[in-house]
C-alpha cells in the first residue's frame, strides 16, 4: 500500500492536509517479535517515551538527536501514560501490574490484582484530570485462557488514592486501546478481536453508563492490522490504529480518513511537540511522525 493520506470526507481538510509528509524517524524495534507501543510525550524536556516491548527497554525519542535507551529491565512494559503530577505510569506485561515511578524513582504498584486474583497482562492506560486511572487488561498472553487468574479480560478504574479498584466491564474479547473525549463525559475503548470502538457515557461516579455502550464505529478491512490504541485532539476527533494505518473518525465515528504510514500494523499513537500537534506513531518495528491541524489532549490530562 502507498504511504499517504487518504480521505474520505471532506472534513479532513481542518485536521490534515493530503499532502502532508509522512516521516518514518526510527526502526528495529522488539526483534522478531516487536512490537514498539506506548508512546507519551515529556513536555518539559520536549522528548518522546515509548515502549520497546520484547528488547525490555523504554526507549527516548529527541526531535533532531533521534533514539536513545531510556532505560532497561522494564518487565516488558506495554503502553505509558503520565498522571497529573506528570509521573509515568505503565502497564507491565511480564509482571501483570500497573506501576508508578514516582519522583525519586522508587517504583509504586497502582494495581496488580483484582478481588484476590492476579491481572492477565495490562496492556494500555490513560488517567482522567481527577486523577482516576483507567486501563485495558486483555487476554495477550501464551496461556490458555483456563490457566489465568481472572474469569474474563477487563477495563479497570482506580481511585487516585489507589484505595478503590473497580471491574468496569468483562464482556470485551480484546480490550486494548482507550481514550476519553475532551470533556471526558465519554470513555472510547477498542477490541482489536471484534474490530470496532465502543463508547461509554461516564457516570457520576467515574464508573462507565452501562445503559450507553454503543459501537462507536467498525475497523473491519482487508489489509493488516487491527484496532489498537487511540488518541483524541482538542476537537474530539478520534485516532485509532486500524487495518491499513491511523483511522481519523469525527466525535459522531463517521471515518475521515486514514494516515497510511506502510507497515503491517499501527501499535498507538500521541501527540506532541511544542503545540501538541506532532502525532508520533509506533508499528511493530518502528516510530514515525505525522503534523496535524488541531493539537491532541495534553499528557497530562489538563486540569478541569
Amino acid at each position: 500500500m502507498q504511504k499517504g493520506i487518504e480521505q474520505f470526507a471532506t472534513e479532513l481538510d481542518s485536521i490534515i492536509s493530503t499532502s502532508e509528509p509522512i516521516q518514518m524517524l526510527a526502526d528495529g524495534f522488539g526483534g522478531p517479535k516487536g512490537p514498539a507501543e506506548g508512546p507519551v510525550w515529556w513536555h518539559e524536556g520536549g522528548y518522546l517515551l515509548f515502549s520497546d516491548i520484547h528488547n525490555n527497554r523504554r526507549m527516548k525519542y529527541q526531535p533532531g538527536e533521534g533514539v536513545s535507551v531510556f532505560q532497561e529491565h522494564t518487565k516488558y512494559a506495554n503502553g505509558l501514560t503520565r498522571d497529573i503530577q506528570g509521573r509515568l505510569v505503565a502497564c507491565e506485561n511480564a509482571a501483570r501490574r500497573v506501576t508508578r515511578r514516582e519522583l525519586d524513582e522508587s517504583v509504586t504498584v497502582i494495581m496488580n490484582s483484582f478481588q484476590g486474583r492476579r491481572l492477565y497482562r495490562p496492556n494500555d492506560v490513560v488517567v482522567k484530570s481527577d486523577g482516576c486511572i483507567y486501563f485495558t487488561d486483555p487476554w495477550t498472553g501464551d496461556a490458555a485462557p483456563q490457566e489465568w487468574d481472572q474469569t474474563a479480560p477487563g477495563v479497570y478504574r482506580v481511585t487516585p488514592d489507589l484505595g478503590t479498584k473497580t471491574l468496569l466491564v468483562s464482556d470485551f474479547v480484546l480490550p486494548n486501546g482507550l481514550a476519553f473525549s475532551p470533556d471526558e463525559k465519554v470513555l472510547y475503548i477498542n477490541d482489536s478481536r471484534r474490530m470496532h470502538i465502543r463508547a461509554f457515557d461516564i457516570a457520576p461516579s467515574g464508573t462507565l453508563a452501562k445503559h450507553t455502550d454503543r459501537v462507536f464505529t467498525d475497523l473491519n478491512g482487508d489489509e493488516p492490522g487491527v484496532p489498537d490504541g487511540m488518541k483524541v485532539d482538542v476537537a474530539g476527533n478520534v485516532y485509532c490504529g486500524g487495518p491499513g494505518g491511523i483511522w481519523i473518525m469525527d466525535a459522531t465515528g463517521k471515518k475521515l480518513g486514514r494516515i497510511v504510514h506502510g507497515s503491517s500494523a499501527s501499535t498507538n499513537m500521541a501527540f506532541g511537540g511544542d503545540d501538541w500537534k506532532t502525532l508520533y506513531f509506533t508499528t511493530r518495528h518502528e516510530l514515525g511522525s505525522v503534523t496535524v491541524k488541531i493539537p491532541g489532549i495534553t499528557v497530562p490530562a489538563p486540569a478541569r
